[in-house]
Formats: structure tokens, sequence, C-alpha cells
């Protein structure tokens, strides 16, 4: 089998179409009739849905891979746990899968890049959802120690109150774009004339 698109993903750190390379070359083997199942890199698609934010995709595609790939393929079985962390939204629990294997070459760039953009996404919540929040609670959502954690934050412009251990967060400024195209500006222009004569 061909991989090479797959691979050029990889490489490129295209990670987004990691899982339409995926389901589209397995679609594609299985309607040649090709027997793909012992050389399928059930690692790596597992993880490009998980990257692309596509739980379901990823749930579908573990109940479709053959049991000897589910029960014998650790790299898997590790791509596995932090879906499932995701899915019962356990925040810790995904860092924990994620550190908790010796990810291969091919993946390590691929949950790098996932952990960095959970770790981003988490950031945003809680930016969106406190006002103020604990920094144990924080150090969990973001997959860090307490040190870690209130240094992250502090960059960020989030106060520190160290006798209660909590933080006080900085809410980002709510950005609107308006939005004016020749054609509305062209409309009102006239008005105002129609109006002045």
């Amino acid at each position: 089998m061909d991989f090479s698109l797959l691979s050029e993903a990889l490489n490129s750190k295209s990670y987004e179409k990691v899982a339409d390379i995926c389901d589209e070359h397995m679609l594609q083997v299985a309607a040649e009739g090709v027997a793909f199942q012992d050389d399928w890199p059930y690692a790596i698609h597992l993880l490009g849905h998980i990257y692309a934010g596509d739980i379901n995709s990823m749930r579908f595609l573990w109940k479709s891979m053959p049991a000897t790939v589910k029960e014998g393929n650790p790299e898997v079985i590790a791509a596995w746990k932090i879906g499932q962390k995701l899915w019962v939204r356990d925040y810790g629990g995904v860092y924990e899968a994620i550190r908790g294997y010796d990810w291969s070459q091919e993946a390590q760039g691929l949950v790098a890049a996932f952990s960095d953009l959970y770790t981003k996404n988490m950031f945003q919540l809680l930016q969106s959802a406190y006002s103020t929040i604990s920094i144990q609670d924080t150090a969990l959502f973001l997959g860090m120690s307490e040190d870690d954690a209130t240094t992250f934050v502090q960059q960020q412009g989030w106060a520190v109150d160290p006798a209660s251990q909590m933080l006080t967060v900085k809410k980002q400024p709510i950005v609107t774009e308006q939005k004016l195209d020749a054609r509305k500006l062209q409309n009102l222009t006239e008005y105002v004339f129609h109006l002045e004569h």
C-alpha cells in the first residue's frame, strides 16, 4: 500500500489532514478488495481523528478494528486511551494518557501537536468560563504542575493570590468585526445624498 500522502502530511506537519487521508485511503483499498488490516497505521489513524476533534469517527474506527490489533498493538491501545479520556471529559487523564506511552517516531509529532492544541483549547475554555479558579484546578486542566501552570497563566496576564491559591482570569477583549462591503457603502451614500437634497 502507498502511504506517501500520509507520510507527506506527517512530515509537513499538516496534522489536520491525517484523518481525511487515512479515511479516503481506507475506503479506496477496501473498495479494491485489498486485505489491509495487517499493515494499516491504525494508531496514526486514531490520532488523526483525535487531533481533528472527531471523537465519533475515532470511536467508529476503533469498533471496526480487528480484535488482534486492539489487543496486540500497544500504540493503538495508547491512542485509544487518549480518546477514552476525551470521551468522558477527563481533562487531566488526557495528559496522563499522552505522557503514559513512549510514542513511535512517526506518531511523536502528531501527539505533541495534539497536546499543544489541547492545552491551548483548555486555556481558552478556562478563560471564557471562569473569573477566578484555583491553581490546582488550572494545573489539572492544562496538564502542568502547579508552578508551571501559575507561570503560564501569569504570562497571559492572570493575577495570582498566593494566600488563597486562586487565580483571577484576565478576560480577552471581545473583538467584533464589522463587514462593510462596497454595495452597502454605496447604498448608504445614496441615502444620505438623497436626504441632503
